[in-house]
């Protein structure tokens, strides 16, 4: 019955999925409170001056100098950027208040988006389909329900409720897919690797961006190059293969410009992660091997403490024994379970590493959800690699009873996140907001009791100062405002 349907009728379909989706996402995204680390860095406030003076970390090398975001200057500018724009964009359709959260909707919601379809590309390309719309949206499709704003956002989301921590987490990663794509494609196809001198000029460029934006992208970078350079080494070592046994990754793509452009993009990892241990809110009261002995319990209690991630594994584990039963051997089927080899050796290898990324006293844990970003775009790529494959190449009936056990996966993660009022909310934020607003006093006591661009209740006027300052910028007070809560 379905066979009688034209392909454009499915893409159709898939397409009105996503969009529903995300039009979904950007409600919930929009629901939620500013928080307290915004003001701060887009102003800025005194400890965020210094990055903005020091895009590069000249001091640490010269100085020794300690501060804040030593490797996070372009994190910090995108921020910066976008805040002191967006909302008066915006302004021209909606009120200043309101355009605060729209402006934070649209930045969540578009970062989500762009991993998606980033990732939809890289699934297209792994299974081997033809490049077409349909097999396009499939992949895209696959990987909606596993975006989560609530849900199980705190394990495995890749924007988060703050948006500060999206611009410092989910957007360098959706940057990093970028510039690793023509490595991917030429690694896959087993082509070398080449691109005219302004792509590559393009690429160095957008390494010098990912470099100085934070220690995450960094160390998943140093994970990959590492990875890299020990396959290239091991493959030199070893025979050439002969027709009959045919290689199932190819080192014949690392050309020299590839391997000049990766050595680049090394060199400005090191650096990055040599200044980024001057970090100012990195404590080190803990050794190293105290470190790691608190990481076992963090891997329990905040990776597998709800089901989300747990079910995520379990079904990327059986996607992989699959594949290796149930299709025939062939050089597809041998790359997508190289994929699978290597997504796990990544998360194992990158989790393991995270200890020597010090103690956070907001992360008690070590493991948190924006701390394993890398790791839960690895296991998205795997699951819907893994499950692509399997619907393209699975006999008729085994294919309906898969489809069936994947429709009710995913049913099951959407169900999770389908909260129309989101817990988190903005809604005691915003009338606070309003109320500054249209009080003529220069200090408001405010008879709310929630965060206002804070990360908690200000007893002291005085620790509004900054606050005050930002509110009087995007026009949502005519004057300076402080207020406290009482």
């Amino acid at each position: 019955m379905f066979k009688s349907f034209p392909k454009y009728y499915w893409v159709g379909l898939l397409l009105t999925f996503i969009i529903l989706d995300t039009a979904y996402t950007f409600w919930q995204n929009y629901q939620l409170p500013l928080d307290g680390d915004m003001v701060t860095i887009v102003l800025p406030g005194e400890k965020c001056v210094p990055i903005m003076h020091d895009p590069f970390g000249w001091s640490v090398i010269t100085q020794n100098a300690v501060y804040a975001g030593t490797n996070r200057f372009f994190a910090h500018a995108a921020m910066t950027l976008y805040w002191k724009t967006m909302p008066f964009l915006l302004q021209l359709f909606t009120t200043p208040i309101n355009s605060l959260y729209v402006a934070s909707a649209l930045f969540n919601t578009g970062v989500q988006v762009g991993v998606m379809l980033l990732l939809a590309a890289y699934i297209q390309l792994s299974v081997g389909a033809k490049r077409s719309r349909w097999g396009y949206w499939v992949g895209a499709a696959l990987l909606v329900p596993l975006f989560q704003t609530d849900g199980f956002s705190y394990q495995m989301g890749i924007t988060n409720m703050a948006v500060t921590y999206t611009f410092f987490y989910g957007l360098p990663m959706m940057l990093l897919l970028v510039l690793l794509w023509p490595f991917y494609k030429a690694a896959y196809l087993q082509q070398p690797f080449r691109v005219r001198p302004w792509q590559a000029m393009l690429l160095v460029l957008l390494m010098v961006v990912l470099a100085f934006n934070g220690p995450i992208v960094m160390a998943a970078v140093s994970v990959m190059l590492l990875g890299v350079a020990i396959y290239w080494l091991w493959r030199q070592a070893k025979p050439v293969p002969t027709a009959d046994a045919p290689r199932t990754l190819a080192t014949g793509w690392l050309s020299n410009q590839a391997l000049l452009l990766l050595f680049v993009f090394g060199v400005l990892d090191l650096y990055s992660l040599y200044i980024g241990r001057n970090e100012a809110e990195a404590t080190h009261v803990n050794t190293l091997w105290e470190r790691y002995q608190m990481l076992p319990g963090g891997i329990l209690s905040e990776g597998f403490g709800q089901w989300g991630l747990r079910l995520l594994v379990l079904m990327v584990i059986v996607n992989t024994q699959l594949v290796r039963w149930l299709l025939p051997a062939s050089a597809d089927r041998n790359r997508v379970l190289l994929l699978m080899r290597l997504a796990g050796l990544f998360i194992v290898v990158f989790v393991a590493l995270i200890p020597f990324g010090g103690y956070r006293v907001y992360r008690p844990n070590l493991i948190r959800g924006d701390v394993t970003i890398p790791a839960t775009i690895a296991l998205l790529l795997a699951f819907g690699v893994s499950t692509y494959y399997l619907l393209l190449h699975l006999g008729s009936r085994v294919r309906t009873s898969y489809l069936a056990v994947i429709l009710v996966g995913a049913g099951y993660f959407m169900y999770a996140d389908a909260v129309l009022q989101m817990p988190t909310n903005n809604q005691c934020e915003r009338f606070a907001l309003e109320q500054i607003q249209d009080s003529p006093e220069p200090v408001v006591r405010l008879y709310v009791y929630c965060n206002v661009l804070s990360w908690g209740l200000m007893s002291d006027y005085k620790a509004s100062d900054i606050n005050a300052d930002m509110l009087q910028y995007w026009g949502v007070t005519d004057r300076r405002k402080l207020y406290y809560q009482q």
